[in-house]
């Protein structure tokens, strides 16, 4: 009796698994910690951690530290902290995105200007304990120069011409070189692009922009780069501040050259009278084609060419025997811009 109650019990008590350990409640390392630098601030970005290290939803209260140091780190010289956001159902990985502003101590760009600022961020949870620094990123510790002064645009049938003065003075370092790099952007778009770079030792800077499409509005902004060159590493940049924004639109109103070199020659006796003109063909990369103007002594000049002649020829059969006819031609462009008429040329039909 007594051994049948006996395996009763220890049916209905079953027996004991392997114990489960606690969750530490460590936050996972950030793995995608990015820097960079504009002037002497530093901007960091990284994805908030929303799992422990055992997988578990982060609960509780917790820290970000931002770790700053002159070497790689094996542990964080912080130099400042965020609360650690808590995962919210739903929440995007966009939506979990986390930064913080650094400004760089001006000591440091002078101690080591060859050098870089290393980076690192520690997830900590309400126990300030953590799983461990996040990936490391750095920067170039390269001093920046304060954005030039007089900034301008002016519009011309060439292009763009963008001009401001000059620095004088830089930082002299054998490993440092300096440009002035001016950036554009469509006002319609959001892609930028760096129109050109001009070295800073430069005493009179300009650039002339011819990469922009008329009949469309710019914004143009400059700014300083500083190229670090160590002679044990490949090149790095880091820019200072930029101008205030200059917004040009490019409105064409500038016609094509004059043309130059116009004959003109008779056809000659024994056939039907015309008239051929030749001159010297434009080249302009927006060229649309030509007109042609006539008159006769006391007259003034009319265009005798009901479309544009693509070619630099033209010949003239509504002549009369007898008269004399007065020739000059001019160029349009593509938006209707027509330059100055040529020098004329004249020829005389024989009487009959």
């Amino acid at each position: 009796m007594l051994s049948l109650l006996g395996s009763a019990l220890l049916v209905a008590c079953g027996s004991p698994g392997v114990p489960i350990p606690p969750s530490l409640e460590l936050p996972q390392p950030v793995r995608n910690l990015r820097a960079s630098r504009k002037g002497n601030k530093v901007t960091l970005t990284w994805s908030m951690p929303t799992k422990t290290s055992d997988q578990h939803n982060i609960r509780g209260s917790g820290v970000v530290v931002i770790c700053r140091g002159s070497a790689p780190m094996k542990q964080c010289a912080q130099i400042g902290q965020i609360p650690l956001a808590q995962p919210s159902p739903g929440r995007t990985q966009t939506a979990n995105l986390a930064s913080y502003a650094d400004q760089i101590p001006p000591n440091l760009e002078t101690e080591n200007p060859l050098g870089n600022l290393f980076y690192a961020v520690e997830a900590k949870n309400s126990y300030r304990r953590s799983a461990g620094l996040s990936n490391q990123t750095q920067v170039p510790l390269a001093p920046t120069l304060a954005a030039p002064t007089n900034f301008r645009a002016e519009l011309s049938a060439n292009g763009i011409r963008l001009s401001w003065d000059g620095i004088a003075n830089t930082p002299q370092h054998s490993g440092l070189r300096f440009v002035y790099r001016v950036y554009r952007r469509e006002v319609a778009g959001k892609t930028q692009v760096v129109t050109g770079e001009v070295p800073v030792r430069n005493p009179s800077p300009e650039l002339l922009d011819t990469g922009f499409e008329w009949e469309k509005t710019y914004e143009y902004w400059l700014t300083v780069a500083t190229i670090v060159a160590p002679s044990n590493g490949s090149e790095q940049a880091v820019e200072g501040e930029d101008t205030p924004t200059l917004t040009v639109t490019a409105h064409d109103i500038f016609p094509p050259a004059r043309p130059t070199g116009l004959q003109a020659v008779f056809s000659g006796p024994g056939q039907k009278p015309f008239i051929d003109l030749v001159w010297t063909p434009n080249t302009e990369a927006d060229f649309a084609g030509y007109n042609v103007y006539r008159h006769e002594p006391d007259s003034a000049p009319v265009k005798i060419n009901p479309e544009l002649v693509k070619t630099p020829a033209f010949r003239d059969t509504n002549v009369l025997a007898g008269h004399n006819y007065f020739y000059s031609v001019s160029a349009v462009d593509v938006r209707g811009n027509e330059s100055p008429r040529s020098e004329e040329a004249s020829e005389i039909l024989p009487a009959e």
